[in-house]
């Protein structure tokens, strides 16, 4: 079974996050929720706090699959700033493991240049921070280990993508099915 984590920061966006948690458990795929900020309990962008799985600092990431950013602000930037985060970052892109952002949080993957001659999407306004990166203007972009996405209107679509790529395109069909999502394949 695949292994997945998603940081929780402060000021997250609480749809790209949770609606990644939610899609991806239904799908039978092992995913964490971590902590960033040292308290079990985040508060996203909209003041809806929510309980991660995991502390950043009590977690052993080597047996993960893939790294998930959600988006939304603060949250980005405190996911940007956070060093033991960028060191996982850049070890799993270091040996190919997946890594997937949405929303601004493709601008941390861009800025620690994790992007570098891929194909990648982001909230408007934050390309320039997509380093090295071609942006697309795509709700959901693939390339290689990396999965990026606009922001929260796209958050199912990139759901559904990441249980694509860890299950296959019968089990993402599946869920689509299952929540009425009409536009995935």
């Amino acid at each position: 079974m695949a292994k997945v984590y998603i940081f929780l920061a402060n000021g997250y966006e609480e749809i790209e996050g949770l609606t990644v948690v939610d899609l991806l458990r239904r799908a039978n795929i092992d995913i964490q929720m971590v902590s960033v900020t040292g308290d079990l309990l985040v508060t996203g962008s909209h003041q809806i706090t929510s309980k991660a799985d995991l502390l950043f600092e009590q977690t052993d990431f080597s047996n993960g699959d893939m790294l998930v950013l959600p988006g939304g602000m603060p949250g980005t930037k405190n996911l940007k700033e956070h060093a033991g985060l960028d060191a996982l970052l850049k070890n799993f892109h270091s040996k190919g493991k997946k890594l997937s952002a949405i929303c601004a949080a493709p601008s941390v993957l861009g800025s620690k240049g994790l992007l570098k001659d891929k194909s990648a999407i982001c909230y408007p306004g934050y390309e320039q921070e997509l380093i090295g990166a071609k942006v697309v203007n795509e709700a959901v972009v693939i390339d290689g280990n990396v999965i990026t996405s606009k922001g929260m209107g796209t958050a199912i679509e990139f759901s559904l993508a990441i249980i694509e790529c860890l299950a296959g395109e019968a089990e993402a069909t599946k869920i689509a099915k299952a929540i009425q999502f009409e536009h995935h394949k």
